[in-house]
């Protein structure tokens, strides 16, 4: 058996290493190495996939939403509604921006952000909600995009680990995630479902004048060269990276199959075992598992983790330290007892090996291991 891996970016690069390496010397030999013709190429294509009218590229996912929140125009101590139970990325771009994050709960079954709890966080000083797509489900945006409505608020869409779910709204259209907000934002590290072979990102909107503004603010808020009108940041997405992502673009739908087949043999193996609990699968929205995290009961989680490292099998721990609780943002003075669910699913969750490159050995063998420690 070969080595388990949480993510096999090795193996998925050795079945497309021609198309790869011939895209990237392209690029070599063109020596556009910024805003070379790759980058225009990848975002047309990226926005024909998602069907929407603008793709814009990026530095990477976090500036993506920074970006966002800018080209918005929040002002310092306007609040913005977000997850407790993510990372850092989307509360860190909010405070940097003199914004005020508003944390809230979420569902312990998705572990995504719970409308409910949005509902009850809204203030007159709010205004934006970003939901996270977490894990690779969608958030249910009708409610979001239904209370952002009531509210006059905007949506700011984190998809960054579920490029290519797709959302099967109540009027019985489907979207793909990120495209139903005001604006998507994504991350291609490399460990994404699309992801390239460094830094990069996208962000995505419906809005022309939106987009406009978002391609002026990523380069250092030129719309002429050297004619600046207005602050912008310096956020461009490398030609190389773009030329990797065109690559793999054409790959993504097959490659969230296999992770989705992964799942699946997961979902299945872990049924009946009592101290397990396998993510839930909600019924708006495709899950393309850019994690497989389980809910562990009655069951020492440091342990289990020893012992399956033990037998060559690796995990993770996505999320372990609430963002309520985190030294950065102890200065909001959030109070423990407003997050009973994200402290619950801190101290439970596990994520197991999900790529496009698990084989029928590979899983047979972690979930044989995972209950028999289970059941000790």
């Amino acid at each position: 058996m070969k080595e388990i891996r949480m993510v096999d970016l090795k193996t998925q690069y050795e079945k497309i290493k021609t198309d790869i390496d011939t895209a990237i010397g392209e690029v070599i030999g063109s020596t556009a190495f910024i805003k070379g013709p790759q980058v225009k190429a990848f975002e047309n294509e990226l926005a024909s996939y998602l069907n929407i009218k603008n793709v814009i590229g990026c530095g990477n996912g976090t500036d993506a939403l920074q970006v966002s929140l800018m080209a918005l125009g929040l002002q310092p101590g306007d609040e913005v509604i977000t997850p407790d139970f993510t990372f850092i990325a989307t509360i860190e771009v909010i405070a940097l921006l003199g914004l005020v994050p508003k944390l809230v709960d979420v569902d312990k079954d998705t572990f995504n952000i719970h409308p409910d709890n949005i509902k009850k966080a809204i203030t007159k000083k709010t205004r934006a909600i970003m939901p996270v797509h977490l894990f690779g489900q969608c958030s249910n945006m009708d409610e979001i995009l239904a209370i952002a409505r009531e509210h006059n608020l905007y949506v700011i869409e984190d998809t960054a680990q579920a490029t290519g779910a797709v959302y099967h709204g109540n009027s019985g259209t489907n979207y793909k995630a990120g495209t139903m907000g005001h604006v998507g934002c994504t991350s291609f590290f490399p460990s994404k479902n699309l992801g390239c072979y460094g830094d990069g990102g996208a962000i995505f909107t419906n809005n022309d004048e939106l987009a406009e503004k978002i391609r002026i603010l990523i380069n250092h808020g030129m719309k002429v060269r050297y004619y600046h009108d207005i602050i912008g940041v310096n956020s461009r997405l490398d030609t190389f990276q773009a030329a990797i992502l065109k690559v793999k673009l054409a790959h993504l739908d097959e490659y969230n199959k296999a992770r989705k087949a992964a799942a699946d043999y997961y979902d299945k193996a872990f049924a009946h075992c009592g101290k397990i609990i396998i993510p839930a699968r909600t019924g708006f929205s495709d899950h393309i598992f850019h994690q497989y995290t389980l809910r562990l009961k009655n069951t020492d989680r440091a342990k289990m983790q020893e012992y399956l490292s033990s037998k060559g099998i690796p995990t993770m721990i996505y999320y372990p330290v609430p963002l309520h609780r985190q030294k950065a943002f102890s200065y909001l003075g959030l109070k423990e007892d407003d997050f009973p669910v994200t402290v619950e699913l801190c101290e439970t969750v596990l994520s197991l090996p999900i790529h496009t490159e698990l084989d029928q050995e590979q899983l047979e063998y972690i979930t044989s291991h995972v209950i028999k420690f289970a059941e000790i």
